[in-house]
């Protein structure tokens, strides 16, 4: 038996996969299967530094299981005065975004894999046993329940009355979101092994953008599915099917008339939104998430290794890189003000610097990962850690 085959039959022990057809990327965890033992990195230890900031913990709870150790995508979602989660075990769970005070929870005896997302008065949810739910936001009541072809990692995207959802097995489903009916469905070609991604589409007018397991970018009407154009980002390389992974992770970033996308082996890449042709490339980094972007035309990303890099939106030129936390398993970042937030597998926020990447500042939240990024709202910022905590932070300057 080939070193190849051994290390696919070992993924699919570790993780249970049923047909063998998806790899969970949770970062250095699986690490040492892809490489020699002798070549693996334990995660940077933090260390001392001069701190320029200071934080308040305004409010923490802990509520349900979080994530209870799966490999889903869980993130809060804010609607007006609120904060609303969902945990594995079928909690959806609303607090006020000042204090953290509860203001309703339902138990939906689901396995919720993906959300809340919210439009309006509704919010969705979909789950591991591939049914999406809408709930109405100041209740949490149930308004619809629809079933699709397979489980929902990626989060919902609401374009006008459409909702856009991506499974499992390759589709792409259009729902109406008031009723949860079907308006148009496709399937894509997948390789036989893919990473298990949960990247969202990303709408542009009447334009739909998918990243695809098989490298591919796509563009589809929003109002019929119909195949628009269709780019190469990411090209099969090696002997092997982990080798020739290409898998589009994370969900593109749409700026003006430009969608940024990051791929799990083969770099970064900038593309026109209104035929596909490729803008630039950036081939030296890669990530499993997506990218953020602030006001000033700059784009920030962990990559594949957990070091953290600020480019320019026009040539993806770095202006920076920052290895202080190499391997910490971050999460993507979140930007705002002058900071870039991450969150780290031992449950500590960081704040660098936008200008040079300096760290600035942390606080541990928990002892657990915080996989999700962080949301900001009015200077805020509100984390979401696997074990179901629950927080919001304050900045306090020196």
């Amino acid at each position: 038996m080939t070193v190849s085959m051994r290390r696919i039959l070992a993924l699919c022990f570790v993780f249970s996969l049923s047909a063998c057809a998806t790899l969970a990327p949770i970062g250095d965890a699986i690490g040492g299967l892809f490489s020699n033992s002798d070549n693996s990195e334990p995660p940077a230890e933090l260390t001392d530094y001069q701190a320029e900031l200071k934080f308040e913990i305004i409010w923490d709870e802990s509520d349900g299981v979080g994530v209870d150790e799966q490999v889903i995508n869980l993130v809060p979602a804010v609607a007006d005065d609120k904060i609303i989660i969902a945990d594995h075990e079928g909690l959806v769970l609303a607090r006020r975004l000042t204090d953290g005070e509860t203001l309703w929870e339902v138990e939906t005896d689901l396995p919720i894999s993906v959300g809340p997302v919210v439009s309006g008065d509704l919010l969705y949810i979909a789950t591991s046993k591939a049914h999406v739910l809408a709930l109405n936001v100041a209740t949490g009541e149930a308004v619809w329940k629809q079933r699709v072809s397979s489980e929902v990692l990626a989060l919902p995207v609401i374009a006008g009355e459409i909702l856009l959802l991506r499974t499992t097995d390759g589709k792409e489903i259009a729902l109406n979101k008031v009723d949860g009916k079907e308006i148009w469905s496709i399937a894509e070609a997948t390789p036989a092994l893919s990473i298990r991604g949960d990247g969202s589409p990303v709408v542009d007018g009447e334009t739909v953008i998918i990243g695809s397991a098989n490298g591919k970018l796509t563009a589809l009407n929003l109002n019929d599915g119909a195949h628009l154009w269709e780019t190469s980002i990411a090209t099969p390389r090696g002997r092997s099917e982990i080798e020739r992974l290409t898998d589009i992770n994370g969900s593109p970033l749409l700026v003006s008339s430009a969608a940024y996308i990051s791929t799990y082996k083969s770099g970064l890449a900038s593309v026109s939104t209104v035929d596909g042709d490729i803008l630039w490339r950036n081939e030296k980094i890669s990530s499993e998430h997506g990218l953020a972007a602030d006001d000033y035309y700059y784009l920030y990303v962990t990559d594949s290794v957990s070091d953290l890099w600020k480019l320019d939106q026009d040539n993806g030129r770095s202006y920076w890189k920052q290895s202080a936390l190499h391997r910490r398993q971050l999460s993507m970042p979140a930007v705002y003000d002058d900071y870039v937030v991450v969150g780290d597998y031992e449950g500590y926020l960081h704040w660098l610097s936008k200008t040079d990447g300096r760290l600035l500042g942390r606080v541990e939240i928990t002892d657990e990962p915080i996989m999700a990024r962080p949301i900001i709202v009015d200077n805020m910022v509100y984390v979401y850690a696997s074990d179901g905590t629950l927080a919001a932070v304050k900045v306090l300057l020196y």
